[in-house]
């Protein structure tokens, strides 16, 4: 018999969308030379996009745009942009313009996060993450919205959210409060925008490990000793080809009825926390049948 805990067919039958299906299309994708979003972007590629990425960092952009277009043989345009700084998202629209001709998707996936008390947090700290996450989807949304409505360009914003934006968490208070905005922000823009052929949908992933970013949240042995994969269900983490197939269906004409819905990919996480006696999963067998015997005899 396949142990639950190591099979994952979904992960590995690979890409889900047939060849070309997002042929012709340019996608922006934000904190793209990285991660989640990397992963991402080089799906799009592979399904014949036009990829822009961008992050603060030129010199980590241009490494991965080299690594995209050696995988995949395609160009891809990798660009220097400040979300939190409107004049640098007109900026970055524009080269993708002028480089492809047109825009049709933007990817809010730029993020940041600290996982501290509360307490602890400084206002600026609080406030680099509501300005990277909220501020900076809101600046790339409303460009490329007001130039969509321009153009009378159908275009499509995909946000990655979290679970936590509708549950909320603690020790991620400013995470939990900017993407909870960004999920209002998703649905509002779909029916305010839908009228302009625009869909806004969004994403929450659970835990879809990254080295570098799981790394700075939980240093050293933390991350171990901290196995998220005890809180899924399902037993596991996701892998990254999971949600960029979710990711790639969400930006394709395939989804052109979804708008203002927010899609999880948890594997059933934020439902385990969510039941007041979901924890009991630890109770082995042998005291369930006790249990069992004293329900019986009250």
């Amino acid at each position: 018999m396949t142990d639950p805990t190591t099979s994952n067919d979904s992960a590995n039958a690979g890409g889900m969308l047939k060849e070309n299906a997002l042929k012709g299309k340019t996608i922006i994708v934000t904190g793209g030379g990285t991660g989640l979003g990397k992963a991402m972007g080089t799906y799009f590629l592979q399904l014949g996009a036009n990829l822009v990425i961008t992050s603060r960092k030129l010199d980590v952009l241009q490494q991965t745009a080299a690594e995209m277009e050696s995988e995949t043989q395609v160009k891809v345009l990798p660009i220097a942009c400040d979300v939190r700084k409107y004049d640098e998202v007109e900026n970055m629209l524009q080269q993708a313009i002028e480089a492809f001709g047109r825009v049709d998707v933007l990817l809010n996936n730029a993020a940041g996060n600290f996982i501290s008390p509360t307490e602890r947090l400084s206002a600026n700290a609080f406030s680099a993450i509501i300005d990277i996450v909220l501020k900076g989807s809101a600046n790339c949304s409303l460009a490329l919205g007001k130039y969509w409505i321009n153009e009378k360009i159908p275009g499509n914003i995909l946000n990655i959210v979290t679970t936590y934006a509708f549950t909320g968490s603690a020790y991620v208070v400013p995470s939990s409060c900017a993407k909870g905005g960004v999920l209002a922000m998703t649905r509002s823009l779909a029916v305010e925008w839908g009228r302009h052929g625009i869909r806004t949908n969004a994403i929450a992933p659970g835990p879809f490990p990254t080295k570098g970013a799981w790394e700075r949240l939980l240093p050293g042995d933390m991350a171990q000793k901290f196995d998220f994969k005890n809180r899924v269900p399902l037993k596991r983490v996701g892998e990254h080809q999971e949600l960029a197939n979710l990711a790639a269906f969400l930006v394709s004409d395939f989804s052109g009825y979804i708008n203002g819905e927010v899609i999880t990919i948890d594997g059933g996480e934020w439902l385990q926390g969510a039941g007041q006696f979901s924890a009991l999963e630890m109770i082995p067998d042998a005291m369930w049948d006790n249990i069992e015997k004293a329900t019986r005899s009250a």
